[in-house]
């Protein structure tokens, strides 16, 4: 295996297709501004390395990435790559990944607008991540020991699963179909509108007007505080410790809660058949 290490590098595609080699306490950055660096490489291990350059690994395959920085300047940094593991960085650019395969993180830290697009194979696992529009139509992916704070996140995702983790957000999950998510605080408001095959097990949930117009709804021992206006047009089983704040206009389903501030019945633009009970006691 090639060794490159203590270099620094500006120019335009310095290590393009780049194949069996390790790159070691490298900096690409300088006045040449130079683009996509490690463009199409394969079968590479890059090491504690700095990066302040556009789009450097794109089309990348067999890759290692391991105790490097990428910070904003490294805008659409991995793009189109596949079978690669991210362990111990930093990625603050702008759409870090994206249409990428089979790609694992650890321990990362990330604040990435629109970071995770159109991917699938991703695992995620003891990250923090800050970012809007996150995992945007993202599929077969799992996230564990996970921390999240941005809005509009998981939109449009298929056969995700979420555990373990804190998900501060709104507008989260939004068409989302075939989504788990185990184990975890999910605080934000709008959650979930339109979703199909989405389950909450063992989570506490917050937020304003939550799942609604939701198919194939499920919640298995979560507990949903400061919801209000909850379960609006959708089909769903709920099992509900503690209270909620308010339920509207459920369409289908049961709903078991251990106290219910308020049902509104009413101005339904569709037949509404869901049950709903206080535990214990038959209420509607």
């Amino acid at each position: 295996m090639k060794l490159i290490e203590n270099k620094c590098f500006d120019e335009e595609r310095a290590l393009y297709h780049l194949e069996n080699a390790k790159v070691s306490r490298c900096t690409f950055a300088g006045p040449a501004d130079g683009e996509s660096a490690l463009k199409e490489s394969s079968d590479i291990i890059i090491s504690e390395c700095t990066f302040s350059l556009r789009y450097p690994l794109w089309h990348s395959k067999n890759f290692s990435l391991k105790h490097c920085h990428m910070d904003e300047l490294t805008r659409a940094a991995l793009w189109y790559s596949e079978n690669g593991k991210i362990t111990d960085c930093i990625l603050n650019g702008i759409k870090c990944l994206r249409e990428c395969n089979n790609i694992s993180l650890e321990r990362i830290t990330a604040n990435s607008p629109e970071f995770g697009w159109k991917c699938r194979e991703i695992s995620m696992t003891d990250c923090n991540i800050e970012s809007v529009y996150y995992m945007l139509e993202c599929e077969d992916s799992t996230l564990k020991n996970f921390t999240l704070n941005g809005k509009y996140s998981f939109q449009y995702t298929k056969n995700l699963t979420v555990e373990d983790s804190k998900l501060y957000t709104k507008d989260a999950f939004w068409h989302a179909k075939n989504v788990t998510v185990k184990n975890s605080i999910v605080s934000g408001e709008y959650l979930g509108w339109y979703s199909d095959g989405l389950t909450f097990i063992n989570c506490k949930i917050s937020g304003t007007q939550p799942l609604c117009y939701c198919k194939n709804l499920c919640l298995i021992n979560c507990t949903m505080d400061d919801a209000d206006l909850s379960f609006e047009y959708s089909d769903v089983t709920a099992d509900i410790n503690g209270k909620i704040l308010s339920i509207k206009n459920p369409r289908s389903g049961k709903i078991d809660a251990d106290e219910i501030g308020e049902i509104i019945l009413e101005n339904s633009v569709m037949e509404n058949n869901c049950c709903i009970n206080i535990k214990n006691t038959s209420l509607i």
